[in-house]
């Protein structure tokens, strides 16, 4: 059994935003998509996906000070999935991108640290992801651009409340 159009139609007369594009989730929800396939696309002749990239890129951010980061770090810092992090680094381990080594304090982390490799790597991969991010935002996702502002500041509101909420249930 089907629902009745007129139902349909009338769920979105009356309870939706009127149409898909209407929706700033799903406008995002294809921006983000169509972001991550062209880097992906960019990126393929450097052996990397968005999301080595990314996990690769958080790696040298979080090591510019001669720090070294652990799993979980990575994965907090980049909103990724810890899962996601570990299978990530596993692969980049096996490129020789990074080395993990287990942590003489905790028995449950992993110390992370960018290789030779890995820095040779993102100097070539770099430009390429900033020309996609420079194609598809323009001027407005520039540093100062008023996309990336906004963005950061919606990310910050985020990012506060769920400090607090961490915070809490300590």
């Amino acid at each position: 059994m089907t629902a009745d159009p007129e139902a349909i139609a009338d769920l979105f007369e009356t309870v939706s935003l009127g149409a898909p594009e209407h929706a700033v989730g799903f406008v995002l929800w294809r921006v983000v998509h169509r972001y991550q396939r062209e880097v992906d696309r960019a990126l393929s002749n450097v052996e990397l996906t968005h999301l080595q990239f990314t996990t690769l890129m958080l790696v040298a951010w979080l090591s510019r000070q001669g720090e070294v980061a652990t799993q979980a770090e990575i994965a907090r810092f980049g909103d990724i999935h810890p899962m996601q992090v570990s299978h990530m680094l596993k692969a980049l381990e096996t490129k020789r991108m990074v080395e993990r080594t287990p942590s003489a304090t905790n028995v449950r982390a992993n110390w992370v640290q960018i290789t030779p490799g890995g820095v040779a790597v993102l100097r070539e991969a770099l430009p390429l992801a900033i020309e996609v991010q420079r194609r598809m935002f323009g001027e407005e996702g520039r540093p100062g651009g008023d996309l990336l502002s906004k963005l950061l500041r919606i990310d910050a509101g985020f990012f506060s409340q769920d400090y607090e909420r961490e915070k809490s249930r300590e």
